[in-house]
């Protein structure tokens, strides 16, 4: 296992507008929860940044305060709609005796049997999978073998996932995860002969904030 990400934080005083100053000063705010009371912090811009680009919403953090070690996700991470800069960061304390929730990104490996003949190609039609484990079993991708699709018809559903060791899904099995389509469908009636191609949909994988808000 790899060695977790350590970020050094300091106590925060500085609270609702105020917070606009610290960061002007490259400061950005963040509130540690989960165990016991919220513990509002706050943490240089650049290392905050460096390290959620690495970890995101799906790896374990530790937050070092005041000399102790906080092992933390990142649950809600605001940015600026426009120029995309932090604006603050919920932590979640892990209990590491326990076990978390997260998410974990569905990555297609693999070649569907039906695409070697140039008949189409298999796409994902879940992007993310809602998993249960413990700690230090915590995952980011699940792979999905798309070589499990034999026919033009195939479909894999949740329950067809190879799961990591210590690793559930959370999800509902009976869930497609993905499916073999075809390059061209007919065009319906009314819209003409001939065929069109089958696009993918275009996924949203991030909000921003209009306003930087009161934390």
């Amino acid at each position: 296992m790899a060695d977790r990400i350590s970020i050094t934080v300091e106590p925060r005083s500085v609270i609702g507008k105020k917070v606009k100053q610290l960061r002007r000063e490259g400061w950005i705010p963040a509130v540690i929860y989960g165990q016991k009371d919220p513990i509002h912090v706050q943490l240089e811009n650049g290392p905050l940044r460096r390290a959620l680009r690495v970890a995101g919403t799906t790896q374990l953090v530790d937050l070092l305060v005041d000399g102790n070690r906080t092992t933390v996700l990142a649950r809600e991470i605001q940015q600026h709609v426009t120029r995309g800069d932090l604006i603050h960061v919920d932590f979640y304390e892990v209990d590491m005796k326990g076990t978390v929730t997260s998410e974990a990104e569905l990555v297609a490996v693999n070649q569907a049997a039906p695409t070697a003949d140039g008949l189409g190609v298999a796409t994902l039609a879940l992007r993310s999978l809602d998993i249960e484990c413990a700690p230090d079993d915590l995952v980011s991708e699940i792979e999905v073998d798309m070589s499990m699709i034999k026919t033009i018809d195939g479909v894999l559903h949740v329950s067809d996932l190879i799961m990591p060791k210590g690793v559930t899904a959370l999800t509902d099995s009976e869930t497609v995860v993905a499916r073999f389509e075809t390059f061209f469908e007919e065009a319906g009636e009314g819209e003409g002969e001939g065929y069109e191609p089958v696009a993918d949909g275009v996924e949203v994988i991030k909000k921003g904030k209009e306003d930087e808000g009161d934390f």
